[in-house]
């Protein structure tokens, strides 16, 4: 009984964190039913998640540093997404006035999401962590994966020698979380693995209601490439790098 109320408490908790990337999905899913008659589509989802993100900061379900947190996602998401689209890696075929070079604003809160999740979770479960590797070598290796994405075009692809490097650095670090009165723990690169496979399936549900567009979804919809949850393994780690630093300053300038 008491593992089962262990696991609601859980549940519910992953459940609070995920409210942005629910509702991220849901304005999609909606979107493809409901007609906009004054305001594109890709405009109104845009709209849409500018107003989800102020009410959950005025109701206390995101603080300001976890809404500084987003924003700088939704900058290095929006950065990527304008060079993939201009590399043809996907596309927004749809119209709007909220397009840069191609890409709709609101494509960065597709990154941010995974940022509110990561403060959210974090915040909510009390999570810290246990031998981390430190600033240079994290940010060090954070910074070669968010240059892969962008260099893998002109020459060969290091992912997997990111990834190893990734299960080097990180190998004794293990992530520390509590559920009311108990504390767990994980290794990091297992939970990396978990939530990068979480996000591929968020991906397919994005693109079957055309969040955006591979190449080879035009014609009809497609199960988005096994090779993409390497991708967002990846990301996660970018994600995680920055938010763990964030938290260590803040809790250093606390502690001055």
């Amino acid at each position: 009984m008491k593992s089962f109320i262990q696991l609601l408490h859980f549940g519910y908790h992953q459940a609070m964190s995920c409210i942005f990337p629910v509702a991220i999905f849901c304005t999609l899913a909606l979107s493809t039913v409901i007609p906009f008659p004054y305001i594109q589509r890709y405009d109104a989802i845009l709209l849409i998640l500018l107003a989800v993100q102020y009410l959950m900061f005025r109701t206390g379900l995101e603080t300001l540093d976890e809404i500084k947190v987003i924003c700088v996602f939704h900058v290095i998401g929006l950065l990527l997404e304008i060079y993939k689209v201009h590399m043809g890696s996907w596309s927004y075929p749809e119209p709007a006035y909220s397009k840069i070079f191609g890409v709709p604003l609101y494509s960065g809160f597709m990154y941010a999401s995974v940022a509110s999740f990561m403060c959210q979770i974090w915040r909510r479960l009390r999570m810290d962590m246990t031998s981390w590797p430190g600033v240079v070598p994290s940010m060090l290796l954070g910074g070669a994966i968010y240059l892969n994405f962008f260099t893998h075009h002109f020459i060969p692809d290091f992912r997997w020698w990111l990834t190893a490097l990734v299960f080097v650095v990180f190998w004794k670090t293990w992530i520390i979380y509590r559920v009311r009165h108990t504390t767990y723990r994980m290794p990091l690169s297992l939970a990396f693995i978990i939530v990068g496979f979480f996000i591929w399936l968020a991906e397919n549900i994005a693109t079957f209601f055309n969040g955006w567009k591979y190449p080879d979804q035009h014609d009809s919809w497609q199960l988005v490439s096994f090779s993409k949850i390497s991708s967002w393994f990846l990301l996660v780690i970018i994600s995680v790098i920055i938010v763990a630093q964030l938290k260590y300053v803040k809790a250093n300038r606390i502690a001055k």
